[in-house]
């Protein structure tokens, strides 16, 4: 579940599936994105919230069907208003919206982004969305990470944005990225299987563990082979489950991460010098300024016309320049069968 209160004040939650093992205070952070890790840990510690009915540690695990209750204090932020920015539209009707959104863009607003997010322009370019997810984030069904680009689904009102959840949570929802990776993928496909946790030392990344006794959460990523060069993987990757960072952490647990994501590879951007040795600096550019995932296809039943509806955004500027330098100077023998 996700939640935002403009006001502050009592809020009931029922812990899903997928949030089962996180810690209390991890979990609430997750739920409300307008206020920081250290603001609900003194929420907890000052007994305002409860789990089950009693009070609780910001340590002790969640379980599936936990019930929380919370008093929050009114957070330091109104709510998103409309900016114009523009958008990429890939479908419209009464009740839904698909946006290719642009790499380098938040979805909705959080702590260092109260502005410039996916939520600011949805409010601007809509005039209804749905308040599912609560008013800071109008609209969101499912998020990217910041520098992903691709598809993103927005919901219109609230019982459509239940019905969206409702196959995001089952599994239901069909859903294809395109991945250039720094290092070759040696099977053609694959599945990646792993247990994710976050990192013991570091807030921004996860990690994949084999301890059942970590908090660490089941999931499986498979991939296919698109084209090899000399030293990097052009593939699609399927996830069947939708951790954190999924996608990113499996591709780096297999010594391939993706291309410049700096958080799992180190890197942060491809430049043309990378890829030629020597080259003049004053022909050097930047190829791929970001992580290289892009939410290329997304297929779900639409809940209200009773069909399936699928998306397809095109590979951005920055991903066909890369590949076409991959391609005249890490060119490789042989693609994927």
């Amino acid at each position: 579940m996700s939640v935002a209160a403009s006001t502050g004040g009592t809020v009931d939650l029922t812990v899903k599936r997928k949030a089962e093992g996180q810690r209390l205070d991890q979990y609430l952070v997750s739920v409300f994105s307008s206020y920081s890790r250290s603001v609900i840990q003194k929420v907890i510690e000052s007994g305002s919230v409860l789990l089950n009915g009693r009070p609780a540690k910001a340590s002790v695990k969640v379980r599936y069907h936990d019930h929380v209750r919370i008093w929050l204090p009114p957070p330091n932020h109104d709510i998103p208003q409309p900016e114009d920015i523009p958008l990429n539209i890939l479908y419209e009707d009464e009740y839904l919206a698909l946006i290719n959104k642009p790499a380098d863009m938040v979805v909705h607003p959080a702590k260092g982004h109260w502005s410039g997010t996916l939520a600011n322009a949805l409010q601007f370019h809509f005039g209804q969305l749905s308040q599912a997810s609560g008013e800071y984030r109008p609209g969101i069904v499912h998020r990217l990470d910041r520098d992903t680009s691709g598809v993103i689904l927005v919901a219109k009102d609230e019982a459509t944005h239940r019905d969206l959840s409702a196959q995001f949570e089952r599994r239901q929802v069909f859903k294809e990225y395109t991945a250039i990776t720094a290092g070759i993928l040696d099977r053609d496909s694959d599945y990646i299987e792993g247990r994710i946790a976050h990192h013991p030392h570091d807030r921004v990344k996860m990690i994949v563990t084999d301890d059942d006794d970590e908090e660490g959460k089941d999931a499986c990523s498979y991939y296919e082979v698109i084209e090899r060069f000399r030293g990097f993987t052009l593939c699609r990757i399927h996830p069947r489950t939708g951790r954190t960072h999924q996608i990113r952490v499996h591709l780096a647990s297999v010594g391939c991460p993706v291309l410049a994501d700096k958080v799992y590879g180190g890197r942060d951007c491809l430049k043309l010098s990378d890829l030629v040795p020597g080259l003049d600096p004053s022909k050097d550019e930047v190829l791929m300024p970001r992580q290289a995932l892009h939410a290329s296809r997304l297929r779900f039943f639409h809940p209200r016309r009773g069909e399936y509806l699928e998306a397809e955004a095109p590979l951005p500027a920055e991903f066909e320049r890369t590949l076409a330098a991959l391609r005249q100077h890490r060119s490789a023998r042989c693609g994927a069968r």
